[in-house]
């Protein structure tokens, strides 16, 4: 993101509020061990299901642990999964959209429909599917969650691609030889980062919510390690005695995939030209 862009963000109330969360997110994310005010893991049976103290300011869990240093410390393997996922999307659905719009035909027929045939299916059915394959950990969540969104970047790259390689500057360093490795590292990539990089947003926001989901069926990360999706589980068996419990991981997570779709969509506005002139 360049500095000039940056600036046009900032000058949007909404989405300039939303830069300032995703900026403590990710600050959290890095530092939120050494902010947690007690240590995430520790049980206390005396202080089971309590309300805000001056000791526990947001309350503890079913467990009586801290929680606020596990909504502190949870974000972490979140923000992990999520930007490991997309970066894997990124990669290969770049690499498929590429191939499906300016490889060889039969080709490009083939991963195309492909890529048509997996957008048939939910996100969270896909990972369900996936999940059980692979063995528990970030790493894991990240590649299975990254290959449900890769037909979403290759139908984005693809339909940039057939756009650019119509254009006159590409049809020019073709008749000038060169090759199509030059084409597409030189001169097509390089033309479709803008709807690229907002795709990449938004899927930082569903993967997000698609971790969370997966947590929160047990599917996720694994315990004792805290994360929102897996804190909003274990909160939902207690609303009744602690309804705090479920409330706070709930507003964070709800937040934090507010803030980075708004963000998404001032990145779309500023990077598309139709929309800028409209």
């Amino acid at each position: 993101m360049s500095k000039r862009t940056l600036l046009q963000l900032c000058r949007r109330p909404a989405t300039c509020a939303s830069l300032v969360v995703v900026a403590l997110v990710v600050l959290v994310a890095i530092f939120g061990r050494v902010l947690a005010p007690c240590d995430p893991y520790l049980i206390d049976q005396s202080a089971v299901n309590q309300g805000s103290s001056a000791l526990h300011w947001l309350g503890t869990d079913e467990l009586g642990r801290d929680l606020l240093s596990r909504l502190l410390t949870g974000i972490r393997p979140t923000v992990l999964v999520s930007l490991g996922a997309t970066l894997f999307a990124a990669f290969f659905g770049t690499a498929l959209g590429v191939t499906g719009g300016y490889g060889p035909a039969p080709l490009a027929f083939f991963v195309m429909r492909g890529v048509d045939i997996l957008l048939c299916f939910p996100p969270i059915l896909l990972a369900l599917l996936a999940v059980g394959f692979w063995p528990s950990g970030i790493g894991s969540l990240a590649i299975v969650i990254g290959i449900v969104y890769v037909p979403h970047f290759a139908r984005v790259s693809q339909s940039a691609v057939v756009r650019v390689v119509q254009q006159e500057y590409v049809q020019a360093e073709l008749a000038m030889g060169a090759t199509w490795p030059r084409v597409v590292g030189v001169t097509v990539l390089p033309n479709v980062l803008s709807p690229l990089v907002v795709q990449a947003t938004l899927t930082v926001a569903e993967a997000i919510l698609l971790e969370s989901g997966l947590s929160f069926l047990g599917l996720g990360i694994v315990p004792p390690e805290p994360s929102w999706g897996q804190m909003i589980g274990a909160a939902q068996d207690y609303l009744s005695q602690h309804p705090m419990y479920l409330f706070w991981p709930s507003l964070c997570l709800a937040l934090t995939v507010l803030s980075i779709n708004l963000v998404g969509d001032g990145l779309r506005d500023l990077l598309d030209p139709r929309l800028s002139k409209s």
